[in-house]
């Protein structure tokens, strides 16, 4: 997420969303940061002990609550959340345990033939499938405080950059997913959806696969992405379509 926007905008905060904070790395002999995190609409803590989460916390602190979440590697951010939580909390939902799961090969199951990116000319027929998977996923309406007109113009820039996909079934999405962050070497797999009444016929799996084939193959990138670990269901479909786990994040919502 971090290396998508800097690999685009560099390190000047304001082209960049944000800022890249640094620990102080004295006393090592090696070139790489001990602590690294980045500060904007989401607090991403990427690496650091405890004391580069307590200095982090530190910064944080000086000023107001701008993030909706803090999320990233699980030890780093459950660390930074212990620093902050008597000044920022109680938070509205703490989810500790989201395996980080990739693949950089073809899928394990046949990929679905009519999920395909979705045109600019559909966006009023594909947001409110969008709205929905955001509802479920993050337990707020998307819409709420500006009518929708934010949530509206991201997903019609993801639209607008091939990186939102969907089966369409008459005039209704059935399955999406999206692109979200996208680096050089890795695409994120985010807001997989399957409509209610099609949920339990291998829509989600046969859906992921052909997001999966756009990245792999089309882009030349790792696909990855973040599940709750109680969301059996879903941990169970990405295996099948091929994903491993490769490490731990986890969030904290506000």
């Amino acid at each position: 997420m971090v290396s998508a926007r800097v690999e685009v905008a560099g390190l000047d905060p304001w082209r960049l969303g944000g800022e890249l904070w640094a620990a102080d790395y004295r006393g090592t002999r090696s070139s790489r940061l001990p602590g690294l995190c980045f500060s904007g609409p989401n607090l991403i803590p990427l690496r650091g002990n405890a004391s580069a989460m307590r200095s982090f916390a530190d910064r944080a602190l000086r000023r107001q609550r701008i993030c909706s979440s803090l999320v990233g590697p699980a030890e780093q951010v459950l660390a930074l959340w212990d620093e902050l939580a008597p000044e920022w909390g109680p938070a509205r939902e703490i989810r500790p345990d989201q395996p980080l799961m990739a693949m950089d090969g073809p899928p394990a199951i046949a990929a679905d033939p009519l999920v395909r990116p979705v045109r600019p000319d559909e966006l009023d027929r594909y947001l409110p499938a969008a709205i929905s998977m955001f509802i479920e996923e993050v337990g707020v309406d998307p819409r709420a405080g500006d009518g929708g007109a934010s949530y509206r113009a991201r997903v019609a820039e993801l639209i607008a950059g091939g990186r939102a996909f969907a089966r369409f079934e008459g005039r209704e999405v059935v399955f999406k997913a999206e692109i979200g962050a996208l680096s050089r070497s890795v695409g994120q797999i985010q807001g997989v959806w399957v409509h209610p009444d099609r949920r339990g016929q291998g829509l989600g799996t046969a859906g992921t696969a052909a997001v999966v084939n756009r990245l792999v193959h089309g882009m030349g990138r790792t696909a990855s992405l973040y599940v709750n670990s109680f969301n059996s269901p879903a941990l169970a479909a990405y295996r099948r379509v091929g994903f491993h786990q490769v490490g731990r994040y986890a969030t904290v919502l506000f």
